[in-house]
């Protein structure tokens, strides 16, 4: 066993290389040059004292490649050994906030009854916070609402509510997942009740994290040549840059907000952050988690816009001719891309906007659902797709019966930093 002196010594280098090697990729940690070997008994002894958690192993992988005492073939061997360790855990730990979970999985039909769930109802649980304030479309660096595509028939608002509800289920100064609505408050008084609800929940199976909600308003109209269309109907990152960039940013910044919680934090983990909508909202959703897994990774869409919306003289149309039919068309843009760590919900009506229209349309939402759903099951993705009979196009009965189940099956897998 070394003396005190001794040992003091070598923890302080082990120290000085932990932050080295935290300085570099995993694979370029074996790159990194002694530059002073320890004596073999301390590498042996800092290895056992040391090895207690993940960054310890790689302080540990570096001594072994110092260590005097050890033999040259002896060091490597340990060395590969702790490297495939410290690669397994790494993997491991950043997995962990997403477990996959499978129940649920697949392909549902629901009604021609219906019913509200109760969970989306008031029963008397304590009630958080609501928010609410205005964001102009002229302080925006991504949405100005003076984009050359748009019509100048369609009008465009001059400033988008944001409405912010913080369960009473947060507790000041975490790191809150969140769930982001688009269409602004659009179901919020739905995803209130569920998570007054469900957060308290006693069931581990039925049971929602505190996350807050952000309502989003659309900049205007609909359809191609609207601020709506351009937000919601372009095959691009540019919304869920939007979101992460600005929304949030101002929510966090809101007097108001910031009042009621000094230290309000949203949570980095994508895995923690969801995105909602129905119709374009609904394409919406699916695009930021496309685009952006880095950003959104959890997404819900109703009665989605996966047809062939986006404006004709959009950049995008190159590579995206038929908008976000494409994720479904023969292209086959879900299948021909490298599967990527999303969690999506699907939904359609069976009398959903334009259901007997032809394929070569590019305009039938049934189909268009469908087959995205299809595409998502041959990708072996975790979805959940349903399909409402004698329902139209975002209709709130299939809202009021399957919103709770959804948002659990959502969360399925989700575990805090």
């Amino acid at each position: 066993m070394p003396n005190e002196c001794s040992t003091r010594n070598s923890i302080r280098q082990a120290a000085r290389l932990k932050t080295a090697v935290g300085n570099f990729p995993r694979l370029k940690r074996i790159r990194l040059a002694a530059s002073a070997p320890l004596p073999g008994s301390q590498t042996l002894y800092l290895v056992v004292s040391l090895c207690l958690n993940l960054s310890s192993i790689r302080v540990a992988f570096d001594m072994f490649l110092k260590s005097r005492l050890l033999s040259r073939s002896t060091c490597w061997g340990l060395s590969i050994f702790l490297l495939g360790a410290s690669c397994s855990l790494g993997l491991s730990d950043e997995k962990k906030n997403s477990k996959r979970d499978t129940e649920g999985n697949g392909d549902i039909v629901i009604g021609p009854s219906y019913k509200i769930d109760p969970d989306l109802t008031d029963r008397g649980n304590p009630k958080g916070k609501t928010f609410e304030f205005s964001m102009r479309l002229a302080d925006s660096k991504i949405f100005r609402g003076d984009d050359s595509t748009l019509d100048p028939k369609k009008p465009v608002r001059k400033e988008r509510k944001i409405y912010v509800y913080v369960p009473a289920s947060y507790k000041d100064g975490t790191k809150a997942p969140l769930l982001v609505t688009l269409d602004g408050p659009s179901h919020l008084g739905l995803i209130r009740h569920a998570l007054d609800n469900l957060t308290v929940s006693t069931d581990p199976k039925r049971k929602l994290p505190a996350f807050i909600v952000i309502a989003v308003e659309n900049g205007g109209n609909d359809g191609k040549g609207s601020e709506r269309g351009l937000e919601y109907d372009t095959m691009s990152d540019r919304f869920a840059r939007f979101i992460n960039d600005e929304v949030l940013a101002a929510v966090l910044k809101n007097s108001d907000i910031k009042a009621a919680y000094p230290n309000i934090a949203f949570t980095q983990d994508p895995w923690g952050r969801a995105a909602m909508g129905c119709s374009s909202g609904g394409a919406a959703a699916l695009t930021m988690g496309w685009f952006r897994p880095d950003l959104f990774r959890r997404l819900i869409t109703y009665s989605g816009t996966f047809v062939d919306q986006q404006d004709d003289d959009a950049p995008e149309e190159t590579t995206y001719p038929l908008g976000a039919w494409e994720y479904h068309s023969s292209k086959k843009l879900i299948e021909n891309s490298e599967k990527k760590p999303l969690r999506i919900f699907t939904h359609v009506s069976e009398n959903d906007n334009r259901a007997k229209d032809p394929e070569e349309t590019y305009h039938n939402w049934v189909m268009a659902n469908q087959r995205t759903a299809a595409a998502l099951k041959a990708k072996d993705y975790d979805y959940r797709y349903v399909f409402s009979r004698e329902t139209r196009h975002c209709d709130g009965n299939v809202f009021d019966q399957t919103l709770a189940d959804t948002l659990v099956w959502m969360w399925r897998g989700y575990e805090a930093k």
